[in-house]
């Protein structure tokens, strides 16, 4: 059998009372962290191009626009609410595999679960059968995609989309399997705008679930995709990253009884997820050693090889962004606005602080040198060096970042990252309903109910 053969039949077969009662917790955890961020990117400007292009697309009764209200076709809906749920890159990121796994992973459950009726236990089925096949799809070559200048989320979200919507059409193994090889000739998504700060990266997880959704509806109707899409020749590992001796196993091994969707962190700060580590080492400092952006002579950072690509170079152009987007994969700026703030919120990167001379002066204090002993994508490390005006060293080491299963945010911290969110785009009372019934998602009969809440 071929590994989508595996991989569909597994999923096609998986249902609710199969899953943990850790894992479904988790996934209704990451519901309501993913609506939070949505709902908070719906209230930028930057969000409004998608709406205007989604709502020119054509309209339909099917699915509604997460915050706006509007409503579409499913998959037109999934492009926008995806690109809600990343545009401000606060959702979270399966470490191992560096993929922000539930933007497409909720946005594809719900987005198609509100226009099919699905009750709550069987989008959650389908949601967690497709978030865990996505991770491991994207474990099998960790980092590898970053490399060659894909945008990882793009692709594995896709199979991870693709997944989700023939679970919640009904499909059979042969269907399910024939969704996932069509998926692999629409995955996609380029790194090209970290270079100069352009929206696209926001659409990757919008597109993967759209994406997703055309893919199980032409294979309900016959149409037909490779088996070997993964593994053969000219399959996605092999066109992606060239013939090489790929780990495809890791697709399969272990697969319902470890569950590496778990492996998955929570975002803290809304920026590039691989800095995060130094985030929370720069701010221990701040805390517990009282050190402030005046008192710095120069901090350096060394970091992991694989990271330095999306976080640290060039590093004119990191040391300078030109837009908001630009400042969130700045490690010079994302660091230099933490310490000089205390913290790090979407209030960062305002076009006022993206040009704030302070921030600026310190950004160019800090450096990045590798890290020989840096560990893989699995662990965000973080490491930080301050050597202070009054010649003091001051040293902190994070070895596993803040909202990690190894250093988790509790359910107050997530609940309260939610409030903050939603609450730019809802009032209070609605803000209680949403999470209420997001926490009781298994006891809905039809989650409409639950996307009704999340618009204005």
């Amino acid at each position: 059998m071929t590994y989508a053969m595996q991989i569909a039949d597994w999923a096609a077969g998986l249902r609710f009372d199969d899953i943990p009662e850790v894992v479904i917790a988790d996934e209704k955890w990451r519901v309501l962290d993913i609506l939070g961020v949505a709902l908070a990117a719906s209230t930028f400007p930057a969000s409004a191009p998608v709406r205007a292009a989604a709502l020119r697309l054509g309209a339909s009764e099917e699915s509604r626009m997460w915050g706006y209200g509007d409503r579409t076709t499913a998959a037109t809906a999934a492009m926008v609410n995806g690109s809600l749920a990343h545009a401000l890159d606060y959702d979270d990121t399966h470490n191992e595999s560096v993929v922000h796994i539930s933007s497409p992973v909720v946005t594809t459950g719900l987005t198609l679960g509100e226009a099919l009726h699905v009750d709550g236990k069987t989008v959650l089925a389908a949601m967690v059968a497709g978030a865990e096949l996505g991770c491991r799809i994207g474990r099998v070559a960790p980092g590898e995609f970053h490399k060659r200048g894909f945008h990882a989320t793009g692709v594995m979200g896709t199979f991870a989309a693709a997944v989700i919507a023939s679970k919640l059409l009904g499909h059979n193994a042969v269907q399910l399997r024939n969704a996932i090889g069509i998926a692999g000739s629409q995955a996609a998504g380029l790194l090209e705008g970290f270079r100069d700060g352009s929206a696209v990266k926001q659409l990757h997880p919008g597109w993967a679930a759209h994406a997703g959704i055309i893919a199980a509806y032409l294979a309900q109707d016959g149409f037909t995709g490779p088996a070997t899409v993964f593994e053969g020749r000219d399959g996605l590992f092999n066109a992606h990253l060239g013939s090489a001796a790929h780990a495809f196993d890791r697709m399969t091994e272990g697969l319902g009884q470890e569950w590496s969707c778990r492996h998955t962190s929570f975002k803290p700060y809304p920026c590039g997820h691989v800095v995060h580590g130094f985030l929370d080492a720069i701010l221990a400092l701040y805390r517990e050693e009282g050190l402030r952006a005046d008192q710095v002579q120069r901090i350096t950072c060394p970091t992991a090889a694989w990271m330095l690509p999306i976080m640290c170079e060039p590093r004119a152009l990191k040391l300078t962004p030109e837009t908001a987007y630009h400042a969130k994969f700045s490690f010079y700026f994302t660091m230099a606005a933490t310490l000089c703030e205390g913290r790090l919120g979407v209030e960062a990167f305002t076009e006022a602080n993206i040009h704030n001379p302070a921030i600026l002066s310190l950004a160019e204090k800090i450096h990045c040198i590798p890290d020989p002993d840096a560990p893989g994508t699995g662990h965000f490390k973080g490491w930080v060096q301050v050597d202070t005006t009054d010649g003091r060293r001051l040293e902190c080491v994070i070895d596993d970042n803040w909202g990690s299963l190894a250093n988790p945010m509790t359910p107050a911290q997530v609940q309260g990252k939610f409030c903050d969110n939603a609450g730019l785009a809802l009032g209070q009372e609605r803000i209680v309903r949403l999470l209420k019934a997001a926490q009781n998602l298994q006891a809905a009969d039809d989650i409409s109910t639950l996307i009704g809440l999340c618009c204005v």
